[in-house]
């Protein structure tokens, strides 16, 4: 049972208004108010919602030491890659450049490989050819043959590295004079090579070779016969010219190509005697 004291308080506090929670029940009041205000048509205004907050959506630049030393990183970056792309831009350049320039270039290796070559062609003849060349006897003309002694002397008395052709020739026997006439031109050509004419009746053959054999030729080189060409219409018929008769003795190896023998040892190509005139006549 409930005192006489607590129906007291009982009662007085159900009377009992607070001042905060008048206030409480003023507010509430003041908003549910609020939030149904009449529209200017006679309704209530319903008021929009208040703005959500979101996430940032602007920009900002950190300008303190980590945004400088970044921005600077991006800039050497871009920088290095710039000096590459020029650095790939020159190699296209000069290929460019040397594609163009790579024919003229070429030529001038081509032109050096050339006299280089030539060069040693001609170190090569020098060997081949003694450098005491003007020493040499030289002879130029065509030599008449008289006797069997002249004969004789014409090849054991001769230097070894000179080469004597004795031409052996019938006089009336086709291509005879002929013969003489060619060696007479090729020893103009030739000087250091000793060209001699021998008649057939001076050099003691029989009567058939006279008549079969001639023209002949005989090669000698230090004493030693070292070719043997007799009848030699049937190589040339007739009717020959001195270029003709150079070739054979060439394709035979009697006589060195004069094309592949330098100017310098070469020597006087001139087949004229003391006098001047020709040397070599027709025996025929």
């Amino acid at each position: 049972m409930a005192t006489l004291e607590d129906r007291i308080l009982g009662e007085k506090l159900h009377y009992y208004c607070s001042s905060s929670e008048d206030e409480e029940e003023e507010e509430e009041e003041e908003e549910e108010e609020g939030g149904k205000r009449e529209a200017p048509g006679g309704g209530e205004e319903v008021l929009p919602p208040p703005p959500e907050r979101g996430g940032w959506e602007g920009s900002s630049t950190n300008t303190g030491p980590k945004g400088v030393l970044k921005d600077w990183q991006r800039f050497k970056q871009l920088e290095a890659e710039r000096r590459v792309e020029q650095e790939r831009e020159r190699v296209l350049l000069a290929k460019k450049l040397a594609m163009s320039c790579r024919s003229h270039l070429d030529d001038e290796k081509e032109k050096e490989e050339k006299k280089k070559s030539e060069e040693e062609e001609d170190a090569l003849l020098e060997e081949a050819f003694p450098a005491s060349t003007n020493k040499r006897a030289t002879f130029g003309r065509l030599i008449h043959l008289e006797s069997r002694d002249g004969f004789l002397d014409a090849i054991d008395k001769e230097s070894e590295d000179v080469t004597v052709i004795i031409h052996i020739f019938e006089k009336g026997v086709p291509g005879c004079s002929a013969m003489t006439g060619c060696l007479g031109c090729v020893a103009q050509d030739y000087p250091y090579v000793k060209f001699c004419t021998l008649p057939a009746s001076v050099a003691g053959v029989s009567a058939n070779f006279k008549a079969g054999g001639c023209p002949a030729l005989l090669v000698y080189r230090a004493g030693q016969l070292v070719g043997n060409f007799v009848r030699l219409t049937d190589e040339f018929s007739d009717d020959f010219y001195a270029t003709d008769v150079e070739s054979f003795l060439i394709e035979h190896g009697i006589l060195v190509d004069r094309s592949l023998i330098p100017p310098g040892i070469r020597g006087p190509a001139d087949g004229s005697d003391e006098d001047g005139d020709s040397d070599f006549s027709l025996d025929d």
